[in-house]
């Protein structure tokens, strides 16, 4: 029996325009009112969740910035939390200036954006999910005034030898784990991953893997579907997770999520 259900967001339970259907929502609510522990599991910060779930009383925890925190919403706690260092992330991103990077923070649990331009693009194509974005001129020197640690750093590729140029500058940094999209690269802690995060709340729960599901799209899910009994790739997801998938669904521009919960999840229990 599904005791916990790890779902990802962008890619999964966001369609391709970064919209959550009325049919995904009604599923994640429906799972959690039969008694599964829905959790998010995300890329994003915790301030950058989806606006349409954040009003949402279905979950009480969040997986937040690739498995980086851990937090329980209803006692306003972190269970769990891994960053990279402050030295480690000015150094990274003094060494990206030039290489034609646009550039993005989780710090605090707050998402910062390096430029006027790049925050403008990305209320256009997040929409209110973008709100509580934080525009600043420059993250390194912001870092280095507040001496804060980082939850994870963005990398958009604005070049076309972007992503070349990011990938050899990535290899001198052994402490540091990264996982490559197709238009950016999200940089984290070694050993920062959604499996490890998942796998610690589950053990706080005292929930075992053979009764965790989840569902993703993207590479940095990889880690999610080691930690899971059930594992779900939605149909337009990364060829690697659908070769580890036991089930592959529709995809997120047709309601995949909601096709998992209503014909899988919730017709075992």
């Amino acid at each position: 029996m599904i005791k916990l259900l790890a779902v990802d967001m962008d890619g999964t339970c966001l369609n391709s325009k970064s919209r959550m259907s009325e049919a995904t929502v009604e599923a994640l609510i429906s799972a959690a009112e039969s008694g599964i522990t829905v959790v998010p599991t995300t890329g994003r910060n915790l301030t950058c969740l989806p606006h349409r779930i954040k009003n949402e009383m279905f979950y009480r925890y969040a997986i937040t910035s690739n498995g980086a925190g851990v937090v329980d919403l209803r006692e306003n706690k972190r269970l769990f939390d891994l960053h990279i260092p402050c030295n480690t992330a000015t150094a990274l991103l003094d060494e990206c200036v030039g290489k034609g990077l646009a550039t993005a923070a989780h710090i605090n649990e707050d998402y910062y954006v390096q430029g006027k331009a790049f925050t403008l693009v990305g209320k256009i194509l997040y929409g209110k999910d973008a709100d509580y974005s934080i525009c600043v001129k420059n993250i390194s020197e912001h870092l280095k005034i507040n001496k804060s640690s980082v939850e994870e750093l963005q990398f958009y590729f604005v070049h076309p030898k972007s992503k070349e140029r990011i990938n050899r500058i990535l290899a001198n940094y052994p402490d540091l784990s990264y996982a490559f999209g197709s238009i950016y690269v999200e940089v984290f802690a070694k050993g920062t991953s959604k499996g490890i995060a998942l796998s610690e709340l589950a053990r706080i729960l005292g929930i075992e893997k053979n009764e965790i599901a989840c569902i993703g799209d993207g590479e940095n899910d990889m880690s999610m579907f080691d930690a899971s009994g059930t594992k779900f790739a939605m149909g337009n997801a990364v060829g690697i997770l659908k070769e580890k998938a036991d089930y592959i669904l529709p995809t997120n521009n047709d309601d995949g999520v909601a096709y998992a919960i209503n014909n899988y999840i919730l017709n075992n229990r």
